[in-house]
């Protein structure tokens, strides 16, 4: 009897192509996209997930604005570790990094440039548990000594034994490393990716470092993690650290995250990197919830009308005896098959897009057995969705009256008719939610390309060397004046000029400080400024205006001398007219400095953070060189040779060198990557949504058609045309979306006004945005629904008059 279910089951969808279709592509979409959008959801989730995780947090800065404390940069004081494991028993280790963004390692004739690097504590290993694969912890703790990842080792020692062996780094100036072991490659879900730890003990004897190796509270530049005991309360320590004060100064405190949350949650000046974002990945888990439960819809919707189809056999079924319970389970059995099906085809469009979505996401998400058991209860939970779904139709057809099955009397109740309206109805404001959420999303990202940022970064290169040999800092700085000069008779360069960091740079090269001096007197001890050093040339270079004043000269000798101020700096300084701050004085780093300028306020990060107070002086930076192409570069052809004559300008003033380059309006452009591509999927699950929501419509569609076809031939008969047919059965439809917008308005509002909260500047909620949601759920609707009415518009009267 179990196998008759089975075989009937089959019989059914094979005979029934165009419903089953339809249900296994619509079911199939949405688990599909469902288990794609967790494997995103839970590869983002599981950074910094490792044994003994939920003990380990990072300590981080807060400053106060105003009469609250803000939270404020990611890196501490080298003095912070070691004193919060002295004054807290709960803290029992902790660990300080201080992050080298890139540094050249050579060994032989192999030149090898490697980001992500760090000096650490030999604690390290234990906080972060990290193995070991060759090697000893104890040679750890001795300076100039490092430990490489595997695939670095690979690279610099090929096949031979690394251990004890030594090779040259240089950063700024060059060190000699005895390699004391090998750890495992890190894998992408770190919030810190490290492919080289070097003694913490080497800031010590690193001439390039020396500066940062005193312990004080004046250097915020390290990383600093502390691991705690079980079941220590994370909230009771935080309010102890951050109601002490160890630097005296009222004005900052020390706080504390969990490392789990730095990846989602944390976005604080001087991260190590860029980090995800976790209204992204709630958005994308809502998205994905919506698109499964529209197919639901869509599948309790089809099934309804397909089991007024089926009437008379559920009443030749009765008179034959067969019992209630047995024409559900039939019909459960039905659906169980169905959704068997649509699970195998969604498994099979997984396996097809999911290398698509990890080239778009820049990931490696893979369905494996291990994360395939985390999806089990999702998988349980879809399949009894599933059998819900059908549970529903089955009872409406055990319910049927076998004489009037018979018959052919079958009429839906109104209250069933509501529900599938109903049904419908929710299914449009999901969807209407999506289409408001995909034209907020575009028009933002439209406007974070579109804005001026306040300085014109197109056809501007910026050029970072590092020399490989040990040369006197007097004729490194004659040989780069020589590069510059060079650089300025080279006929497709118009200027050059050297500069710590640029805009879209990031932190790395920007400094940033309290305590400042004002022209009145004034002494601001609160307030955060940010700086860097530039020759006088860079704002032309990078074509940023002058309110007033102009820029510095070159500097006579003093080590700060003049400097220049963006409008933000003028106004926080009590000056709404730049034009009196020019020659005003200000002091701070024990110097006293001259304002000889005010720069209109330009984006250094973009338009997702406010501008900041921002000062910049003349110094001898040999950071970056900045050089302004003019037109004739314009093609790939000639950008290509342009860049090709200026790598052998600098290899034959620098023979023993690399030489890197970037575009300035391409890495700005950089920032908005992760928004632009968060942009795209929303606009395609969102499609899809569109997608499966009009597959539910074209069910009902089909449902009334067939409920009112003797209504539509008896009207036809009597002189009504198709146009009026159209509409009678289009207004009710119609209606539904139209309920559906008015519901979804104050909803999609209140959404996409708190996405938008992440971001300083940003677009309005115009609102032609709900009025083109609207237009577009109705032309939807109606190019759906039309598909059938039209058919049914013009279908012979006398037939469907003849089979009543």
């Amino acid at each position: 009897m179990n196998l008759l279910y089975f075989k009937i089951a089959f019989r059914y969808l094979l005979k029934n192509k165009l419903y089953s279709f339809i249900n296994i592509i619509g079911l199939s979409l949405g688990i599909a996209t469902f288990i794609i959008i967790s494997l995103y959801v839970s590869y983002e989730k599981s950074y910094d997930s490792f044994v003994g995780s939920d003990t380990v947090y990072r300590v981080y800065m807060d400053y106060i604005k105003g009469d609250i404390f803000e939270a404020g940069d990611a890196q501490t004081y080298n003095l912070t570790g070691p004193t919060l494991n002295e004054q807290f028993p709960e803290v029992v280790d902790n660990v300080r990094l201080y992050r080298l963004d890139k540094v050249t390692f050579v060994k032989g004739d192999k030149i090898i440039e490697q980001p992500n690097g760090a000096l650490v504590d030999a604690s390290y290993f234990d906080i972060f548990d990290t193995p070991l694969l060759q090697g000893d912890i104890s040679n750890f703790k001795k300076p100039n000594t490092v430990i490489l990842s595997e695939s670095l080792a690979e690279k610099l020692f090929g096949d031979y034994d690394p251990l004890l062996k030594t090779v040259s780094v240089f950063y700024g100036s060059d060190t000699l490393l005895k390699v004391v072991g090998i750890f495992p490659d890190m894998p992408e879900t770190t919030h810190m990716k490290l492919n080289y730890l070097i003694s913490f003990e080497t800031l010590e004897t690193w001439e390039a470092l020396k500066s940062q190796a005193k312990l004080n509270w004046n250097q915020n530049n390290f990383f600093t993690y502390i691991k705690v005991s079980k079941h220590t309360n994370f909230e009771a320590l935080q309010d102890k650290i951050t109601s002490a004060d160890f630097e005296n100064d009222p004005d900052e405190r020390h706080n504390i995250e969990r490392i789990t949350d730095i990846h989602l949650y944390s976005n604080k000046p001087y991260e190590a990197e860029t980090n995800g974002s976790g209204s992204r990945v709630k958005f994308l888990t809502i998205i994905a919830i919506i698109i499964l439960l529209l197919s639901w819809l869509n599948y309790i919707n089809l099934s309804t009308v397909k089991s007024l189809e089926r009437s008379r056999e559920v009443g030749i079924r009765k008179v034959a005896g067969a019992q209630r319970s047995q024409l559900i389970l039939q019909s459960l059995i039905e659906s169980m098959c169905l959704f068997l099906l649509a699970l195998v085809t969604a498994i099979i469009w997984v396996i097809v897009l999911l290398p698509i979505f990890n080239d778009f996401v820049g990931k490696s998400l893979i369905l494996g057995v291990s994360n395939s058991r985390a999806l089990l209860p999702f998988a349980g939970l879809m399949f009894l969705g599933s059998l819900l779904a059908g549970f529903y139709p089955a009872v409406i057809l055990s319910n049927f009256s076998p004489v009037k099955a018979l018959k052919g009397k079958i009429v839906t109740s109104s209250s069933k008719l509501n529900i599938r309206k109903g049904l419908i109805t929710v299914q449009f404001f999901a969807t209407i939610i999506l289409i408001i959420g995909t034209l907020v999303v575009s028009k933002q990202n439209n406007f974070l390309k579109e804005q001026s940022i306040g300085a014109e970064l197109s056809q501007v290169l910026a050029l970072k060397g590092e020399v490989l040999e040990t040369i006197p800092d007097s004729t490194l700085a004659v040989k780069i004046k020589v590069f510059e000069n060079e650089l300025k008779n080279l006929s497709f360069v118009n200027e050059v000029a050297r500069t710590a960091t640029y805009p879209g740079d990031g932190y790395d090269n920007l400094s940033s400080s309290v305590g400042i001096e004002y022209p009145d007197g004034t002494l601001d001890e609160r307030q955060i400024f940010y700086g860097y050093a530039a020759r006088p040339n860079y704002f032309k270079v990078v074509d940023i205006k002058f309110v007033a004043g102009e820029a510095f000269k070159e500097r006579t000798g003093k080590q700060l001398e003049n400097i220049v101020i963006n409008e933000k700096f003028a106004q926080q300084m009590g000056y709404s007219n730049p034009e009196d701050i020019i020659n005003q004085q200000v002091k701070f780093w024990g110097e006293t400095c001259t304002i000889t300028g005010v720069i209109r306020d330009y984006h250094h990060f973009g338009l997702k953070s406010e501008v900041l107070p921002l000062m910049i002086f003349e110094h001898q930076t040999y950071d970056n060189v900045l050089v302004k192409l003019n037109t004739s570069s314009g093609t790939v052809a000639g950008m290509q040779t342009s860049l090709d004559e200026i790598k052998s300008l600098y290899k034959s003033i620098f023979p023993n060198s690399i030489l890197n380059y970037s575009f300035l309006d391409k890495k700005f452009e950089a920032q908005y990557a992760e928004d632009q591509k968060f942009g795209t999927a929303f606009q395609i699950f969102t499609a899809l949504a569109i997608f499966i929501a009009a597959l539910g419509l074209f069910g009902l569609t089909s449902y009334m058609c067939l409920q009112r076809r003797k209504e539509i031939g008896i009207r036809k008969v009597t002189g009504a045309s198709v146009f009026q047919i159209l509409k009678l059965l289009n207004k009710d439809f119609v209606k539904l979306v139209v309920i559906a917008f008015i519901i979804a308005i104050p909803v999609g509002w209140y959404i996409m006004k708190t996405w938008l909260q992440e971001f300083a500047y940003k677009t309005d909620l115009s609102w032609w945005i709900f009025a083109l949601s609207a237009i577009i759920a109705i032309l939807i609707a109606l190019i759906t629904v039309s598909i059938q009415s039209v058919k049914a518009a013009i279908a012979n009267p006398v037939k469907c008059l003849k089979t009543e």
